[in-house]
């Protein structure tokens, strides 16, 4: 077997630099495909999949008891989580909301139904239940989330829910 290192060689004269020049060009654009393929996969190895889950888990525990520090603490800096009808961006913004939050209610109970995870988002799906402080009606929802990380702290959360189906009778 002969290793042929002829395109690698220098040029016998200028036109064929331009030759070098277009094949050096293939490899480096071969290179930055390679290089875009495979930056989820670096996300995955520094931020794996079981610490995206293992960060799910985290805030569904500081959701439960009500730690507004927590939770602000797990977003970047301009992080955003979004509710229906609400918007909150910044931890500052999002630790004080949730502050209110909980004042508010009490008695948090959240189940995960599943946790799906691929490069740096994850979905999330999970029953929540809470008691309003002020006339202890129970609220009970079915909650789907879709997560953005960014150097291993949520960047976005955005919440569905339906709090009609969970409080069906079912026939």
């Amino acid at each position: 077997m002969t290793l042929n290192l002829a395109p690698f060689s220098l040029p016998p004269h200028p036109k064929s630099l331009n030759k070098i020049v277009s094949r050096l060009l293939k490899w480096l654009g071969l290179g930055l495909i390679l290089s875009l393929t495979f930056s989820t996969a670096a996300f995955a190895a520094e931020y794996g999949m079981q610490d995206i889950q293992t960060l799910i888990e985290h805030a569904r525990n500081a959701w439960v008891v009500r730690d507004a520090n927590a939770i602000a603490q797990m977003f970047a800096p301009n992080g955003e989580l979004i509710v229906p009808g609400q918007r909150w961006q910044g931890r500052e913004k999002i630790r004080a909301e949730v502050a209110r939050f909980t004042q508010q209610y009490t008695d948090v109970k959240i189940d995960i139904q599943r946790i799906i995870v691929e490069g740096n988002q994850a979905v999330v799906e999970w029953h929540y239940e809470d008691t309003e402080k002020a006339t202890g009606i129970r609220n009970k929802a079915d909650d789907a989330i879709v997560i953005d990380f960014k150097d291993g702290l949520i960047d976005r959360w955005r919440e569905y829910f339906d709090n009609k189906t969970p409080n069906s009778k079912t026939s």
